[in-house]
């Protein structure tokens, strides 16, 4: 298992202390990085880019590698950002490529398999999802396929550590003694005539043919149903009762880890936690200002407690345990090819839909993750559109407590508005960015139910993520609201927001709070409501201003690192724009039938 390390950059890796780990996407490579490494890893980004990569330290006998997690690919000619960074690690060099091959979709994968070959790296290959392959009816001769490579072919279930250590025994004699003469070997395969793909695809079908028998077996529950998912009927059906599931799970969940637990604990209005410190300051601090910043109705130690962790973590926790399972399970793929067409339509393919549902935990990974689209238009149209009409959880969160308090429509409401925007904001930057849409290419995974400890494991990260990335903005806002409530700065500027927050949005002056508040962190632009007295059209149209409004730091930060600063200002100048217009609009026309 690794151990936490300074962190390295790529150049600053010596090829000779490097293994890479390939594959096509969606064959088990981030299990096996985990289980060879541990949960210790370090993220970084590919020189001169903006794709990142998973490396960690792998021990082997006596000497201690760097395992470099390389970015999915079909082939070693790239068609996206993060398919070319695959090739360049390979062209940077290595000590070793483990190959990580789908025994159930085998020939698709043997492309990348066969190119590798060609390649100068000494390759060991693993084998895995055979109970997958098994399940299908599918036998693959691993020792023929092993003479076909010539190159070992470990049969592994990685998920189940099986072939784990079989596969570091074999790692272990490859690169100890006499390694130089079997590394001979493999450099003079390599100086073969390099293939043409259409010759690699059809080697490839050949050799499946050869490895591979097909025994009677009936497709299982799980076949039949991941193979339904992907037909109109009754795959529609399906996608709205799992999306039915997700929210009852988030809703529902965060309801009752809050009403049972967390209120008790981090209640302004009396939370166990929140008197403490309150009796606390209050032994040594004399009244005044200075109390009042640190437990006041804005106070630090109050706000803190109640917005982040009553308000914002208990369905930031449900919605990573509901996203997390229908990611492990093979879900989301499939998803993406049912409404491939409705999204074409909308200028963009059916897997930027995988990048919305992202967009639905936080923004930022939801644009990083749009590098595997094809088309940097593709790209700018999706990040557009999370940007304007996706709220990631934290803030979604904070809208459910707020519309729950007046009406069971009000986030239906908000939802199917959500949606409106979403479609008029992805026809629009459609028509304007320039460029094309390639058709789907996209993998779709065997459905099978998730590895409880990988399940844990990725839960775990992604909550202490979660902790990492949005606490300290989280705090920052609080630290500032609190400032802006007790030294009188606030009241200066609600008076001078007076004709926008009152007479067009309808709103109290105070409310002011929650725009300066949302440019630090989405959900702030909520929470703040959540303390005053509003009417039902007033948290409406503060809920519609929150939805459309301004990307948060984070956001904007990775928005000009991905599309330069022209584009980032352009997308969050316009989400200004429309928020307060459409919230506007929609409280004078409400106003007409009061």
């Amino acid at each position: 298992m690794s151990k936490p390390h300074k962190h390295k950059h790529r150049h600053e890796i010596n090829p000779q202390d490097r293994i890479l780990l390939m594959g096509n996407p969606n064959v088990g490579k981030s299990v096996f990085f985990t289980e060879l490494t541990g949960i210790h890893a370090i993220s970084s980004n590919y020189v001169g880019t903006t794709v990142s990569y998973m490396h960690g330290h792998l021990p082997i006998g006596d000497k201690e590698y760097t395992l470099i997690d390389v970015p999915g690919t079909y082939s070693l000619s790239p068609s996206s950002d993060a398919e070319a960074v695959a090739v360049k690690f390979v062209g940077d060099g290595a000590k070793a490529v483990i190959c990580v091959l789908d025994a159930s979709n085998l020939e698709r994968n043997l492309a990348l398999a066969l190119e590798l070959r060609q390649c100068n790296i000494p390759i060991v290959y693993t084998l895995n999802l055979t109970d997958i392959a098994e399940r299908r009816g599918i036998e693959v001769n691993h020792k023929l396929l092993e003479q076909e490579l010539g190159a070992p072919v470990i049969p592994t279930v990685a998920v189940k550590k099986s072939g784990i250590n079989e596969l570091l025994d074999t790692l272990r004699d490859m690169l100890g003694e006499g390694y130089e003469a079997s590394c001979k070997k493999c450099q003079d395969c390599s100086k073969e005539r390099s293939m043409e793909q259409k010759e690699i695809w059809e080697t490839a079908k050949q050799i499946s043919r050869r490895v591979c028998k097909k025994t009677m077996s009936k497709p299982g529950f799980l076949d039949k149903l991941g193979e339904n998912m992907t037909k109109p009927f009754p795959g529609i059906f399906i996608a709205v009762l799992v999306m039915a599931l997700l929210i009852g799970v988030v809703v529902g969940g965060g309801r009752a880890l809050r009403a049972l637990f967390l209120l008790r604990l981090f209640s302004s209005d009396g939370g166990i936690v929140v008197e403490f410190f309150r009796n606390l300051f209050a032994s040594f601090v004399p009244e005044g200002v200075f109390l009042n910043i640190l437990t006041g109705d804005f106070g630090i130690f109050v706000i803190s407690f109640e917005w982040i962790l009553a308000l914002i973590f208990p369905y930031v926790l449900m919605f990573y345990i509901g996203f997390s399972f229908l990611e492990d399970s093979g879900y989301l793929p499939r998803i993406s090819v049912l409404f491939d067409n409705i999204m074409r339509k909308l200028g963009v393919q059916g897997g930027s839909l995988i990048h919305t549902l992202m967009g639905l935990g936080c923004a930022v990974p939801a644009i990083i993750g749009s590098r595997a689209a094809t088309t940097r238009k593709e790209r700018i149209v999706i990040s557009a559109a999370i940007c304007f009409a996706i709220p990631c959880i934290s803030q979604t969160g904070a809208l459910l407590s707020l519309t729950a308090a007046f009406s069971w429509w009000m986030m239906p409401a908000m939802v199917l508005f959500g949606l409106f925007i979403f479609v008029v904001v992805s026809l629009i930057s459609g028509k304007l960015v320039k460029g094309k849409v390639d058709p789907l290419i996209i993998e779709v995974p065997n459905l099978l139910m998730p590895d409880r400890k990988a399940y844990g494991r990725k839960l775990l990260i992604r909550m202490k993520h979660f902790f990492k990335d949005a606490e300290i903005p989280m705090m920052a806002a609080v630290v500032l609201a609190a400032l802006l409530a007790e030294t009188g700065a606030l009241n200066v500027i609600a008076r001078y927001a007076e004709p926008l927050m009152s007479r067009w949005l309808g709103m109290p002056s105070e409310a002011v709070v929650a725009l300066i508040l949302g440019i630090v962190r989405r959900e702030m632009s909520v929470a703040p409501l959540l303390a005053l007295d509003l009417t039902t059209l007033q948290a409406f149209v503060g809920g519609i201003v929150s939805l459309l409004y301004i990307p948060c730091l984070s956001v904007f930060a990775i928005l000009v690192k991905e599309f330069k600063l022209r584009i980032a200002a352009v997308i969050t100048v316009s989400t200004i724009v429309i928020a307060i217009f459409v919230g506007g609009l929609v409280n004078q026309i409400a106003q007409l039938f009061i």
